[in-house]
């Protein structure tokens, strides 16, 4: 391998990792919310509301950051977010409130809506080979993958380590570190000094895939986001137990499957995985609906993994058809759109399903919200099916 090939393959890497710890860290408090719930004495909808509060802040930061990325280049926009990632853990660590949580997941959510775009444009141009495709796997499952590190790891250090509430974030910061690294190594993407950042929007020669796929994509993530949400407290409540490490590893099943099934759905058509990953969607929602009306834990995980499963290729179809059709110069701006339509799929659901459960109880709400994504996945299956695969 040449010098070069080499250094490009480091910093596709590189890139990755950023991604990765990215995800892993805004997921790092998910087996630990009903912790703070009873110790801050606040309800299950402020607990929602921590949890989605990211979103607010994270969808103008992608539909900035993108085009200025674009414009003034990836690096000076990159390390800002790794600063605030940082910052966002420390105030997860130092917390004695319901304000410090919120204050860390604006501080989480501007990092992420920053990084988001530039990161996967960068990947796309820094894969070795320039497969688009290989560069949609490895940010897909590099997404998916933080969404269930992120539990994971919490559960576990905050079961089994010293200071349970802190060392997950000083793990983080630690993380963190090597991402300022492989920022710093990536190659200068400034545009020419006449060119400002384009405004954001998705150019008209894209639109008509991007919104089949970016349809497709909330529904993945509208799912992703109830199920990160929801499997820590139905799993303390279905075993009786409050051990962290099993709710965080319950938590990330869905994940692991979603990387699981990418991994096996590499290399089949943008179209094809969709068309495999909605009914299976579909599925899992009927799953998790029978779970809450049976108490049973082995539904609820067989719930979790085929959802999981859905998921994984729904969320690669869309992105690799997002990612074939982006143009070069445009790319990081059409990302950030992408990536728009998957965090509004992540928070805004999940808030809306809080506050039903304030009506109807959460079981109920839970079933209700099941059957609605469920009819909608079907609904774009039927128009993701009849399109013509060249569209793909």
């Amino acid at each position: 391998m040449q010098l070069g090939n080499r250094a490009r393959t480091w910093r596709f890497r590189g890139v990755a990792y950023a991604l990765l710890v990215l995800l892993t860290g805004t997921n790092l408090a998910t087996p630990l919310y009903r912790g703070y719930q009873e110790r801050f004495g606040i309800s299950p909808l402020v607990v929602t509301l921590v949890f989605a509060a990211y979103v607010a802040v994270l969808i103008p930061c992608l539909l900035t950051a993108g085009p200025l990325a674009d414009a003034v280049g990836r690096r000076a926009v990159l390390t800002a977010a790794a600063v605030l990632a940082a910052l966002g853990a420390l105030s997860f660590a130092l917390a004695t409130g319901t304000a410090w949580l919120v204050a860390g997941r604006v501080a989480q959510g501007v990092a992420l809506g920053a990084a988001t775009g530039p990161l996967t444009a960068a990947l796309v141009e820094l894969e070795p080979t320039g497969s688009r495709r290989r560069a949609a796997l490895v940010s897909t499952t590099a997404s998916v993958g933080g969404l269930g590190l992120g539990p994971l790891l919490g559960g576990l250090l905050a079961e089994h380590g010293p200071a349970p509430r802190v060392l997950p974030f000083a793990v983080e910061i630690a993380l963190l570190a090597p991402v300022a690294a492989a920022v710093l190594a990536l190659p200068a993407t400034r545009a020419p000094a006449r060119r400002r950042a384009s405004r954001p929007g998705v150019p008209a020669e894209v639109r008509s895939v991007f919104a089949t796929s970016g349809a497709v994509a909330f529904l993945a993530f509208a799912v992703m986001g109830l199920f990160l949400t929801l499997v820590p407290g139905y799993v303390a409540t279905l075993t009786g137990s409050g051990d962290l490490l099993l709710a965080g590893a319950a938590t990330a099943l869905l994940p692991a499957s979603s990387a699981v099934a990418q991994l096996v759905g590499y290399g089949r058509a943008a179209r094809s995985l969709e068309v495999l990953g909605l009914p299976l969607l579909a599925g899992g929602l009927g799953l998790l609906a029978l779970a809450g009306a049976l108490s049973s834990l082995v539904v609820l995980l067989l719930a979790t993994a085929i959802a999981g499963v859905g998921q994984g290729l729904a969320f690669l179809g869309a992105q690799t058809a997002v990612n074939q059709a982006a143009p070069a110069d445009r790319r990081a701006a059409v990302q950030s759109a992408f990536y728009v339509i998957v965090y509004l799929g992540v928070g805004v659901p999940v808030v809306g399903v809080g506050f039903l459960a304030t009506a109807i109880g959460p079981v109920t709400s839970v079933q209700w919200f099941a059957a609605v994504v469920a009819l909608l996945s079907l609904a774009v299956l039927a128009v993701r099916a009849v399109r013509t695969p060249t569209a793909s």
